[in-house]
């Protein structure tokens, strides 16, 4: 994945277009409106939560499961941002509109980037690295759902427990993905809405409960007091109805 990337990013870097990036073209740039229908799939591509409990029961200590997730997520973003430049910087804006007639197939978006990437060789990389991205995603949200999965039916920690939960884990979403290939992509838009709940209300609620108990100002705390929590929430409930509104069609739609 790693190998992938590096050839099929580097391969569009070196080519990215200043003018293509920032849509000098365009004189009525006004991208701003659509980060509302954003922000529920964002959530849900750096969403965390599902892993907190499985990091701190692999690191024993809060403070360094702490600095492994805010690490992860800083490296993740890092490369999503260079991932973008990459893409936004060779192929025009108006040539996204096929793109999103599919709904994100990567397929389209591989058609539509073999006009502008003289390479096949990186069109291959980027085809493999999007295949793996998407592969990989099941292997960090198994590892969470794994644990969940495990305590809720309480499967015993043997070979054969392990194996049962293996397979509620990861056999649903195998069959679903061969059903559906490309459901992917449609699926993680409404997992924004789920995750608004269980990745941010939730947590929140917790984190508010517990500092209300006797002894709740021990061990670890999240900064910001109330008043970061007051925001997660807040933020939670936001991206919650920016996600039904676009699926109401309330929201501006960039369509290419």
């Amino acid at each position: 994945m790693v190998l992938s990337f590096v050839f099929g990013v580097s391969g569009m870097a070196i080519n990215v277009d200043p003018s293509v990036l920032f849509d000098a073209a365009n004189e009525d740039r006004k991208y701003a409106p659509y980060a509302m229908a954003m922000l529920p799939v964002a959530l849900t591509s750096f969403g965390y939560h599902h892993s907190v409990s499985s990091m701190r029961a692999y690191y024993g200590e809060e403070r360094k499961a702490k600095y492994a997730i805010l690490g992860g997520t800083v490296i993740a973003l890092a490369l999503y941002c260079l991932w973008l430049i990459s893409i936004f910087g060779n192929l025009p804006r108006h040539e996204f509109g096929p793109v999103i007639e599919q709904g994100g197939n990567v397929d389209v978006l591989l058609k539509e980037l073999d006009a502008v990437i003289a390479s096949e060789s990186v069109s291959k990389a980027i085809n493999a690295f999007s295949m793996a991205a998407i592969l990989s995603s099941f292997i960090g949200v198994g590892l969470g759902v794994f644990d969940f999965l495990a305590d809720f039916f309480k499967f015993e920690d043997t070979r054969q427990g392990r194996t049962k939960c293996w397979l509620v884990t990861f056999l649903p979403p195998l069959v679903m993905s061969l059903l559906f290939p490309f459901g992917f992509i449609v699926a993680i838009g409404y997992a924004g809405a789920a995750a608004t709940v269980w990745a941010c209300i939730i947590p929140a609620l917790l984190a508010l409960k517990s500092r209300s108990m006797a002894g709740g100002d021990q061990g670890f705390r999240a900064p910001g007091g109330n008043a970061m929590i007051g925001a997660v929430i807040l933020f939670g409930v936001l991206t919650a109805l920016f996600h039904f509104l676009a699926m109401a069609g309330m929201l501006p739609a960039f369509l290419g």
